[in-house]
């Protein structure tokens, strides 16, 4: 079975009615981005920080995964489908994807502020005050600006083993996520589903000029 590697962003959630953080003029929902997405901003204003991500959870849980997501889940018959994402939500696992690293960390996940490798679930708000059992303020699962990205290097070693690569809904602008189609081994057949494509087609590099959910159907045709 071959290695089909997607590598997932904003754009695919966008259809599903999540808004994307970032605005055009760089603002995350009308916040300075490193005002609620860095340890500075954190340790600034803490409670400013997680109701920032308690609204976004919330949305979150009032969404559902689109046609985009459930055509990835299908391709799971076909192929032995990895799925790196930088987004943070779980619509690809509500979708019915197995196998997910989400680079950027989980909006239904805490940790506390000591041990970054401490992981629980998470589906209410989190609030100034709430704890760990070991007694640690709790904060959300994210990767903030400025942390390590703890799954760049096992996304690294998926992207080497590529039979096909599809990439939807990122502009492949941000690191490290943008360096990941280099480990793809050479003329691997490369996808990428943008409504307004920040690269050029190459011999390997097929554009799909579409949505998510508009390219997904374009790219399960030309899979056969």
């Amino acid at each position: 079975m071959k290695n089909l590697v997607v590598l997932t962003g904003a754009g695919i959630s966008a259809e599903s009615g999540l808004k994307t953080f970032r605005d055009a003029n760089g603002l995350w929902e009308g916040h300075d981005v490193m005002s609620v997405a860095s340890p500075e901003g954190f340790r600034a204003n803490p409670e400013l920080v997680l109701e920032f991500y308690n609204q976004r959870r919330r949305q979150l849980l009032e969404v559902k995964p689109n046609s985009a997501h459930f055509a990835l889940a299908t391709l799971e018959k076909q192929y032995k489908v990895s799925i790196i994402t930088q987004n943070v939500d779980d619509l690809h696992e509500r979708a019915g994807s197995s196998d997910v690293i989400h680079l950027h960390g989980e909006l239904l996940k805490s940790r506390n502020i000591i041990d970054d490798t401490s992981e629980f679930e998470c589906k209410t708000d989190i609030k100034l005050g709430d704890l760990c059992p070991n007694g640690h303020q709790l904060r959300p699962h994210i990767v903030w600006f400025g942390e390590a990205v703890p799954m760049i290097e096992t996304a690294m070693e998926i992207c080497e083993q590529a039979d096909l690569l599809l990439i939807i809904g990122t502009s492949m602008q941000v690191y490290p996520a943008s360096g990941l189609i280099h480990y793809a081994p050479p003329n691997t057949p490369i996808y990428f589903i943008d409504p307004k494509p920040s690269i050029q087609p190459t011999k390997n590099l097929n554009i799909i000029s579409k949505t998510a959910t508009e390219g997904m159907k374009i790219f399960m045709e030309l899979l056969g």
